[in-house]
């Protein structure tokens, strides 16, 4: 018996230790900024992180002074977080799956539309109802400053990938990868739409479009520094191609450990059936003694 709460207990331990990529997921998921200005699904993961630890603290405690009625609480709780968690994951995959992506001919990047995007996304993130808030968010932030910083020349601009979503919601998808994430909600909410038609004069700064009717969003930029293309639906679709590439990310992370905790937890359930079945047949033979 004594081997089977070593075991249990070096396994409680294991799954201790998955929890710490999960809560670290989760704070690097909320820590965001595109996700600072979007309250649901911040936390969900640090708090499922959080309780996993916490459970399997008490599953080692457990199994290190062999306490039967805490073990058997832990594994009751592990069985149900674990159980949370595919959810989490399985619902974050299913509303992420749709990126909301299209190529722009003769660019070296894309652009996004919100109807590209998952019903449940649309509806709860960028509804008219929660944007104006979210909105004074993003304005608040520096993504769309760093373009003036970053880029001087029109070549300069429309030669680099690195915008995010964000930024340019129409503009450099192959350079993203080397550069902050926050720049994928630039995409959409620091320059107007391609089709516009618009001529560079800065990063921030456009002017005479040739092509107004193109889309809805041409009708709402404005070379104001505190307006730009906030409003524009360009510019939802570019937070929620940050939220969902942020989140893809992490689902890779949260896949793993879940993978790990189930096996943890399938041999963790065998070590202590097995003990119990030792502690029976060892106090059937004292009394058969």
């Amino acid at each position: 018996m004594a081997l089977a709460n070593n075991l249990t207990a070096i396994l409680n331990l294991l799954a201790l230790l998955c929890s710490i990529p999960i809560t670290a997921s989760g704070i690097w998921l909320a820590s965001k900024p595109d996700n600072e200005c979007v309250n649901l699904l911040r936390w969900p993961v640090v708090v499922l992180g959080v309780l996993i630890l916490l459970v399997s603290a008490c599953g080692f405690i457990g199994a290190y002074q062999y306490k039967e009625t805490l073990l058997a609480v832990y594994l009751c709780c592990m069985a149900i977080l674990i159980g949370l968690l595919l959810v989490v994951l399985i619902f974050a995959f299913v509303v992420t799956r749709p990126d909301g992506s299209y190529q722009v001919p003769a660019r070296g990047y894309k652009e996004y539309r919100l109807e590209g995007f998952s019903n449940w996304l649309r509806e709860n993130v960028v509804d008219s109802k929660k944007w104006g808030k979210i909105r004074a968010c993003l304005a608040d932030t520096n993504v769309c400053p760093k373009l003036s910083q970053q880029f001087i020349t029109a070549d300069q601009f429309f030669s680099s990938s690195s915008i995010t979503p964000l930024q340019a919601c129409s503009l450099f998808w192959s350079l993203a990868k080397v550069i902050i994430p926050e720049l994928l909600v630039a995409s959409g909410c620091c320059k107007p739409p391609t089709a516009c038609g618009y001529n560079f004069v800065n990063p921030t700064l456009w002017q005479n479009p040739t092509n107004m009717a193109a889309d809805a969003d041409c009708y709402l930029w404005n070379n104001d520094q505190s307006q730009l293309c906030y409003n524009c639906n360009s510019c939802k679709a570019g937070l929620l191609g940050n939220l969902r590439k942020d989140w893809r990310k992490a689902n890779l992370i949260l896949i793993i450990t879940v993978v790990v905790l189930i096996c943890v937890y399938v041999i963790a359930c065998s070590a202590f059936r097995n003990a119990q079945t030792e502690d029976l047949f060892r106090k059937y033979k004292q009394g058969w003694v």
